[in-house]
């Protein structure tokens, strides 16, 4: 088993950057390589060190992610940084395994809705490819966290609404079978402050200490930072986010962009939580982004109105 403390602190705040997988799924036009590699660096020297990278998925049909060995072991050349990158088959998997990857993420539905449309296999047996992760992980010579998202999780928009027990159930569950770290994700943006902190508290109990639990939130109607804000509150010390706001699902109806990553940053800061993160740095990224990709929408506070000047955070925790 991998030590997922190592990776995820329990006594800071770590922003995970999911930009180059979530925020490239529905995207017209993406980044060559080298654009990807230098957002990359851009983001490493701003002091990002957490990022999603890809899918192992046929190059035929996902493009985008055609390059993720390339992007792992770039982001494993650079000091201190970490690389995740979805499984969802036992393919993915054996190609995962292969790579100097950082963190395997699986990925359960909380609906069985969802899961087909998405996995095209039950929840069921989405946990048993976790347990099949955990033990191949085991056995490999490289160990990576195995990282458990669990979608839909406040929510479906093909199924409806998400009873919390249900979420607590698959969380046992995919503990049970091995996962390192369990995400819980807003997948479509249906939660609000109340139940984004309910439920980060109910699955940080069960998580204990040795199993950091990430929230991942989309901001379809505009709760995304609210809801980050709730979550930090509740005990949460992992959040995902996206540069510029990017991202959604294709097999969830309704799903729009991620968390915009420097507001997620600034939000953070302005809590008294230390991220390690030079906010205007992330300019530069943003920029190789919108000029790779200037069909796609591009949302963001910090962009558009800049950081208060003199700002002065309180006392980090």
């Amino acid at each position: 088993m991998s030590n997922a403390r190592d990776a995820y602190p329990a006594d800071r705040m770590t922003l995970r950057e999911v930009g180059l997988r979530d925020g490239l799924q529905l995207v017209k036009r993406f980044p060559a390589t080298t654009e990807k590699l230098a957002w990359i660096g851009a983001e490493y020297a701003a002091g990002v060190r957490h990022f999603e990278v890809g899918s192992f998925l046929p190059p035929e049909r996902v493009p985008q992610f055609a390059d993720v060995r390339d992007l792992i072991r770039f982001v494993a050349s650079c000091r201190g940084a970490r690389s995740a990158a979805l499984a969802l088959n036992e393919r993915g998997l054996a190609d995962a395994l292969q790579t100097p990857l950082d963190e395997i993420v699986c990925v359960v539905s909380a609906t069985e809705e969802h899961s087909q449309a998405n996995m095209r296999r039950s929840r069921s047996a989405a946990v048993a490819l976790v347990e099949k992760t955990a033990k191949a992980r085991d056995v490999a010579g490289h160990k990576a966290i195995v990282n458990v998202g669990i979608s839909m999780a406040f929510g479906c928009s093909l199924a409806g609404e998400v009873a919390e027990a249900d979420v607590l159930r698959l969380v046992e569950q995919c503990l049970a079978a091995g996962a390192d770290t369990i995400g819980i994700a807003d997948t479509v943006g249906y939660a609000g402050p109340r139940q984004v902190a309910a439920l980060t508290s109910a699955a940080a109990r069960l998580c204990g200490n040795d199993h950091p639990l990430i929230v991942h939130l989309h901001d379809t109607r505009g709760l995304g930072l609210a809801n980050a804000s709730a979550a930090m509150d509740a005990g949460c010390r992992v959040l995902d986010g996206a540069l510029g706001g990017l991202g959604g699902c294709p097999f969830a109806p309704g799903a729009s962009g991620n968390v915009v990553f420097e507001d997620l940053a600034f939000l953070a800061e302005s809590k008294g939580f230390a991220t390690g993160i030079d906010i205007a740095a992330l300019a530069e990224a943003r920029a190789i982004a919108e000029r790779e990709m200037p069909g796609e929408a591009f949302t963001g506070a910090i962009a558009r109105a800049g950081l208060p000047a003199n700002v002065r955070w309180h006392a980090a925790r």
